[in-house]
């Protein structure tokens, strides 16, 4: 579903694909009907035991890399981010970035990196900026009425088939430390780093995991003299996974360009998706997909009066762009998300459309439409038998009597 620009309605009702299972043929006798609801009950199991593997293996598949930089679990553990969102403020100097993840897997401890262009402050950020967001870019819903009948609806709901019910749905040299905190369940450490080896030494002896491979994928950073937010993730039980809804992280730098990074994510082994929403004085697009698929626009539009945390974040940039991008092969993620302003501030808002049948009075239209073309039909045909009926009959012309003979 796809937002489109301007005031005209966009969008449809899409609904999610749901494994199905064929009715089961129509049986005499009891023992036939009993084999036939078996069978039906067995490939529906079948299909639900599949689609959990397949959910089983995304929870606990690893996740080296997410769209905000690198998250590395402990060795011989696992951890999947099963949602991020982020919210990107710009005002023309200086950049804030909101992130919440929600992360599944059997981790006690995990961390992630994030690279800055300028020198970051880190504070937790406010659970309710996300469902605010939310409700500021929900879809509109509106009612389209249509004619004639559709599938589901009489005379084409299945109902006049016998046997057809419906089936239940399924620090060291090289690294200098700016700081380090404790906010919340998380160990923030603000890096400056001139060689991807020493920091990933420094993260190693102070908690922090890091792959071997990420060091590589450091270096832009490094030779553009980035600096990094070390995260690392731990709860306040020991024994306890991580699981949910993290507290969101609020950062703060210098940027004469609004950027997202993501260059990390390239090192992800599974697809990735990434939803962002952009505060910014006029509607924001990427400079280009980086390796993705083309980005959608969700919502576009300026921002109405709020109060608490969107309020707040929102002062002095009023219009928010909510975009969402795929990544289906990350490896081919070329660099960080660059931000700029749209050519237009044009709106766009999803629409979502509930389809009903035309009714008057209760009673379908199509139906009181044939029914009473039908009538106008046959009391026209009647008229015609009815006046042809009446119409006087003209005696045939007299028979003159012969001429008499002689």
């Amino acid at each position: 579903m796809t937002g489109e620009p301007g005031a005209a309605p966009a969008g449809g009702t899409v609904a999610a694909p749901q494994p199905s299972v064929p009715p089961s043929p129509a049986t005499t006798g009891v023992n036939g009907t009993v084999l036939a609801t078996h069978a039906a009950r067995a490939r529906l199991l079948a299909v639900v035991l599949s689609l959990l593997g397949i959910q089983l293996t995304w929870l606990i598949a690893p996740a080296y890399a997410c769209g905000c930089g690198a998250m590395v679990p402990d060795p011989a553990t696992r951890i999947a981010v099963s949602d991020e969102r982020s919210v990107l403020r710009w005002d023309g100097r200086q950049e804030q970035i909101v992130m919440r993840l929600t992360v599944d897997g059997d981790a006690e401890h995990a961390a992630w990196i994030m690279p800055v262009p300028h020198r970051a402050t880190v504070r937790l950020g406010d659970a309710a900026l996300f469902d605010q967001l939310a409700e500021a870019v929900a879809p509109v819903h509106r009612t389209r009425y249509h004619f004639w009948p559709e599938n589901g609806e009489w005379p084409f709901d299945g109902r006049h088939l016998a046997g057809d019910a419906a089936l239940p749905a399924p620090g060291g040299t090289g690294v200098g430390v700016v700081g380090r905190q404790r906010l919340g369940p998380f160990d923030v450490a603000r890096l400056t780093a001139t060689d991807p080896a020493a920091l990933q030494d420094w993260l190693r002896d102070h908690g922090f995991s890091l792959p071997a491979r990420l060091k590589t994928a450091l270096r832009p950073y490094v030779d553009r003299h980035w600096e990094y937010v070390a995260v690392r993730l731990a709860p306040d039980t020991h024994g306890t996974a991580l699981h949910g809804a993290l507290d969101p992280l609020h950062l703060t730098f210098a940027a004469d360009r609004p950027v997202y990074p993501m260059r990390l994510s390239r090192l992800a082994t599974t697809p990735q998706s990434l939803g962002l929403y952009v505060l910014a004085a006029h509607r924001m697009e990427t400079s280009g997909t980086i390796g993705g698929s083309p980005p959608d626009v969700l919502f576009a539009g300026r921002l109405g009066t709020h109060e608490g945390a969107l309020g707040k974040l929102a002062a002095g940039t009023p219009y928010l762009t909510a975009l969402t991008q795929s990544f289906p092969d990350p490896a081919r993620i070329l660099g960080d998300h660059e931000l700029r302003r749209a050519a237009a501030d044009t709106p766009v808002q999803q629409v979502i459309y509930e389809d009903e049948l035309l009714r008057v009075a209760g009673i379908p239209a199509w139906s009181l439409t044939v029914g009473g073309t039908l009538a106008v039909v046959v009391a026209a045909a009647a008229l015609v038998v009815v006046r042809r009926s009446r119409r006087p009959v003209t005696p045939p012309p007299p028979v003159a009597p012969p001429a008499p003979l002689g």
